[in-house]
């Protein structure tokens, strides 16, 4: 039987070979998860021998990311906002970016107040059931096109107990009027699929091959969700109602200009930990 220190070896030396980043720790990450351990535990068990089942899935695993799926989908789960949710490769991974979406609008809700957030493309749920989590007083619905995603949705729904007040709709934005069904909202929020079709094979492999393309990309200039979602906001948000967007890099200008033209007032941008633009928020005239 291999021991912990000679199954890390072995798995570093192959993710190495086959041009995976940080190979030693996808390595540590990979096994861990296995072992129920933390990373760092594992250093007090390198001469613990890998029975023949944790041998065998630990060796699926380090094949199926020597083949640059992502670690995410291989374990079936990512923290996101100190949540934990289930992902597969029908839903997007939620990013660090997106955390500082949903902390603004967290910070912006006073506490205690009782708001109707519409999230806009919900893949896993995890904006929605964040802010229903963390703004107790308040309901979420959450909208998105993939059936399938839903259905990912309201197992990290369930997970988290939220259903009384998380709503899941499988819907096309860019052709259904949400407000036939759900009135006004205080707030609409959302991630949109922004990146430029001319630039989704620039990505990294492991997004290209194995997260949805329809979350990432609009199939035009990355605005077309932005352009959409405005202008139908105007119809969803109640007076002094607030919207907020994820943004892409250097789209922070162009959907500020967005915003004005209809007539969006108090704009404001928050920068990531990079230093780029990564959060729009308007707040719709009165």
């Amino acid at each position: 039987m291999l021991t912990v220190l000679e199954s890390l070896e072995l798995s570093t030396e192959y993710l190495k070979k086959k041009g995976i980043k940080s190979p030693r720790m996808n390595a540590e990450l990979l096994l861990s998860h296995i072992l129920k351990c933390g990373r760092m535990d594992l250093y007090l068990r390198f001469n613990q021998p890998l029975n023949n089942a944790e041998t065998e899935l630990y060796r699926n695993y380090i094949l199926r990311r020597g083949n640059f799926e992502p670690y995410q989908y291989i374990v079936g789960e990512v923290e996101f906002y100190g949540l934990k949710f289930f992902v597969d490769n029908n839903v997007l991974i939620p990013r660090q970016e997106t955390e500082i979406l949903v902390e603004t609008v967290i910070n912006d809700i006073p506490n205690g107040a009782e708001q109707k957030i519409l999230d806009i493309g919900t893949g896993s749920g995890n904006i929605a059931i964040t802010l229903a989590k963390k703004l107790p007083q308040s309901k979420v619905i959450s909208v998105d096109v993939s059936a399938e995603a839903i259905k990912t949705a309201e197992r990290n729904r369930k997970l988290h107990d939220v259903k009384k007040r998380v709503g899941f709709m499988n819907t096309d934005i860019l052709t259904d009027n949400l407000e036939k069904y759900y009135g006004v909202f205080d707030v609409v929020v959302s991630n949109p699929p922004y990146v430029e079709i001319d630039e989704f094979d620039n990505l990294q492999k492991e997004i290209t091959d194995f997260e949805p393309k329809i979350a990432l990309t609009d199939f035009s200039d990355g605005l077309k969700f932005y352009k959409n979602i405005i202008m139908k906001s105007k119809n969803w948000l109640a007076a002094k109602g607030r919207l907020y967007f994820e943004l892409g890099e250097g789209q922070a200008k162009n959907v500020e200009n967005l915003l004005l033209q209809n007539g969006f007032e108090e704009i404001k941008i928050i920068k990531d930990y990079s230093d780029i633009n990564r959060v729009i928020s308007a707040v719709k005239s009165a």
